[in-house]
This record gives structure tokens, sequence and C-alpha cells, in this order.
């Protein structure tokens, strides 16, 4: 005959088992206690105590720039802008008059800046998609018109701002293209342009 076990002795055996373990754990946390207690009475002169007379002169922060929206009219925008020296102009002059260089750097940072505009531009059209997807299931489980209406909203804005964004994606992919056809004309190595 096989043995078994009754409730009754393994609810006993638990808690013999969780009482033991219990006590030997108070003990060591006694332990513990003791030992720190006779550390601090051995210890003869105080911890130092640090102050702001203790730190010197700090420089106080420097006060934090607001930045202006994006969405802020040309005209505030041409007032920020100081005007420049004669010097400067001149200077100015001279940098527009220098030819670009055409070498590695400028065919790679250029298609560089242009394949990595779609990635985000496409990432970000990925994650519209979902969120029409979403508030499109939204619309059809709602049956209160008030809630309708608002996920209604929402997901038309969604669609403008996803059709926005694929015409944006073509114009990209539309100069990556360019930039291609002007390097081939250019006789640049293929190998610039990655």
């Amino acid at each position: 005959m096989p043995f078994r076990f009754s409730l009754v002795s393994v609810a006993l055996g638990a808690s013999i088992l969780a009482g033991g373990v219990t006590s030997v754990l108070a003990q060591s946390l006694a332990d513990v206690a003791r030992q720190e207690e006779a550390r601090r009475r051995e210890i003869k002169e105080p911890a130092k105590v640090y102050t702001n007379k203790d730190l010197g002169n700090v420089p106080p922060a420097p006060t934090p720039q607001t930045d202006k929206p994006a969405t802020a009219p040309a005209a505030d925008a041409a007032k920020d802008v100081p005007k420049p020296d004669a010097g400067k102009e001149a200077s100015d002059k001279d940098a527009k008059d220098k030819p670009v260089v055409k070498d590695q750097k400028y065919w790679s940072e250029r298609m560089k800046a242009l394949t990595t505009q779609v990635d985000r531009d496409q990432t970000y059209a990925d994650a519209l998609q979902t969120r029409v997807n979403t508030l499109t299931a939204d619309f059809a489980a709602r049956d209160d018109p008030a809630q309708r209406a608002a996920i209604g909203n929402n997901r038309q804005k969604a669609i403008d701002e996803l059709g926005r964004l694929k015409k944006a994606i073509q114009d990209e992919k539309k100069a990556i293209a360019d930039l291609d056809d002007e390097a081939r004309r250019a006789s640049v190595p293929p190998g610039w342009l990655r």
C-alpha cells in the first residue's frame, strides 16, 4: 500500500519548517544587530559633517533658454537674426564663391541623409497605418454616437497625415533617384553613394 500524506500531516510539516526558518532568521538578524551596535561603540571620532561653507563658492546654474515654437511666424524669426558685420559679409561672399568639393564624403552624406529621411518617414507611416487600422476597428465596435464621432475625427486626422506622409516618401524616393542620376552624370563611382 503506497504511503499517503494527509492534509493534516502536510500542514503540520509546513508549519514546523516555517517556524524553524523564522527562528534561524531571527537569530541571525539579532546577531547582526549586536555586531552593528558593537561597531558603533568602538568609533571614537564622530563623522565629519559637511556644510555649504566647506563646499566653497559654486557658480549659479545658467538660466534655461526657452525655445520658440517651430510654428513661429517668419517675421519673428527674422527679428531674432542679428545683422552681419561688413567683414562677415565679405567672408560669406567668399564662401559662396568657393565651389563645393564633390568628393566621396559629399556624395555619401547626401545619400545617407536622403535614405535616413525615407526610413524615418516609412517607419512613421507604418505606425500611422497601424493607428488607422486600430481606429477603424474601434469605430466599428462602438455603439455610442459621441464616441464614434470622436474616433471618426481622430481616424480622419490620421488618414490625412498618412496621405501627406506617403506623398513625402514618394518625393524623397524621387530625390534619391535624381541623386543617383546626378552622380551617374558626374561619373561618380557607385561605392561613393553608400
